[in-house]
């Protein structure tokens, strides 16, 4: 993969910055920024570009579009850039269009799955169809960030228009999961990677917000309504309603956009804040709508710890202090300290391992310079000499992690350090 010119640059400038103010990261930085675009990106012969998560062959909508996303503040002034981005969002909105349940896909109809035995309407583009309300943000984000960014509208073709319909109809067939034809079962396999009650997931109640099947660690949701994806739905709807109007004239989708947005926003108030005796007011992981809760935090974004970092809140929101402050506690129970470490990690995971993209989101979604010093101190100590970051890490012995090969965990960690060498953190007193 030709690597963009300005993209080069950029990574130089990272490290000369870091190697000036942080030696101990300047190592990291370069690769870490360059993982991505150096190594999971590759060009198909329509023109558009396939992005595979790293040591898995597939293309993901959620991961391919948080790899690339960091990259689209510099494309304004590379052409190269440009025709990347522009066709990694056209190959998002071509999959979504081939199968809006499914969340990764092969390069071609090669029929390729890893090796599982599932049972559920798939077709030969699909590599996995654990539907994941957050993958269909995903494309909408990239997107959306892409345009107001770039400045042009040529990426809303009617592919991605379609796309966008597809989207609406699916997050509403699945306000009421009931309706939906959406089933998946896999076999010989571990509890979590199916889908309880013959494929089906447990009852939920009809909320305002939009079931999901599994997580973004996709993992199986123990209740159907996860709160961090159904967050994530109510940005990545209210832009769409803006992408509508303004650049298809299409003010009765925009329309739908904005009033299922507003349902979901007016469910996760109705049903997902929780009176935690300790912490007051918090919102809930998951929940099914009848009065059960999943009280915890999972690493893999979205996250709760993320809201700000996704755009659905300020930093500053008190009930997302209240819901940090429990998701950086041990009453997390996917929150884990170690020796050279302390963050959440997540059930997908060893119990334990700690996720280098929960302590890069804590430093990004933090108003405290100390504790962004704190989760730099410790990304710097816990790569196990490899100089990139991956999926997971024992806090007291780094050098046992898993996902050697995880992109995006670099370009999130490369995310961070981007953002502070751009407001001089280190020139702060």
């Amino acid at each position: 993969m030709n690597i963009p010119d300005i993209l080069l640059t950029r990574a130089q400038k990272l490290e000369d910055y870091y190697s000036e103010h942080y030696p101990s990261l300047a190592p990291l930085a370069k690769q870490c920024f360059l993982n991505t675009m150096e190594t999971t990106v590759k060009q198909l012969e329509d023109g558009s570009y396939f992005v595979i998560t790293g040591d898995i062959p597939a293309m993901w909508l959620r991961d391919s579009a948080a790899q690339v996303r960091p990259y689209v503040r510099f494309a304004p002034e590379d052409k190269e850039l440009q025709k990347i981005l522009e066709g990694v969002i056209a190959k998002q909105a071509e999959m979504v269009c081939a199968d809006p349940y499914a969340n990764a896909f092969n390069e071609g109809p090669n029929g390729a799955n890893g090796g599982y035995e599932d049972e559920t309407k798939k077709n030969d583009y699909v590599w996995e169809r654990k539907y994941e309300v957050d993958s269909l943000c995903a494309p909408l984000y990239l997107g959306y960030t892409y345009w107001k960014t770039v400045g042009c509208d040529r990426i809303f073709t009617e592919t991605f228009h379609k796309m966008m319909e597809l989207i609406v109809e699916t997050f509403t067939t699945e306000q009421d999961h009931k309706q939906s034809d959406y089933f998946f079962r896999r076999s010989h396999c571990i509890k979590s990677d199916t889908l309880p009650a013959g494929g089906l997931g447990r009852p939920v109640n009809v909320t305002g917000m939009t079931w999901s099947g599994f997580r973004p660690s996709d993992d199986t949701c123990r209740f159907g309504y996860l709160i961090p994806s159904n967050m994530m739905a109510v940005v990545a709807l209210t832009d769409a309603a803006e992408i509508c109007r303004e650049c298809y004239a299409d003010e009765a989708l925009a329309l739908r956009c904005e009033n299922l947005a507003n349902e979901i926003r007016d469910g996760i108030d109705d049903y997902a804040i929780v009176d935690h005796p300790k912490y007051g007011k918090i919102y809930a992981y998951e929940t099914d709508g009848f009065g059960n809760y999943v009280m915890m935090d999972d690493a893999n974004s979205p996250s709760l710890l993320a809201m700000p970092y996704l755009g659905y809140c300020s930093p500053k929101d008190p009930l997302y202090r209240n819901t940090r402050n429990f998701i950086l506690s041990s009453d997390n129970p996917y929150y884990y300290k170690g020796k050279l470490a302390k963050g959440v990690g997540s059930p997908h995971t060893p119990e334990g391992y700690i996720w280098p993209i929960g302590i890069v989101m804590q430093a990004l979604t933090s108003i405290d310079r100390q504790e962004i010093l704190d989760c730099l101190e410790m990304l710097s100590n816990t790569h196990g000499g490899t100089n990139y970051m991956h999926e997971s890490f024992d806090p007291n012995a780094p050098e046992q992690f898993t996902r050697p090969w995880f992109a995006w965990a670099n370009t999130l960690f490369a995310e961070l350090l981007e953002n502070l060498m751009e407001e001089d953190f280190f020139a702060a007193n």
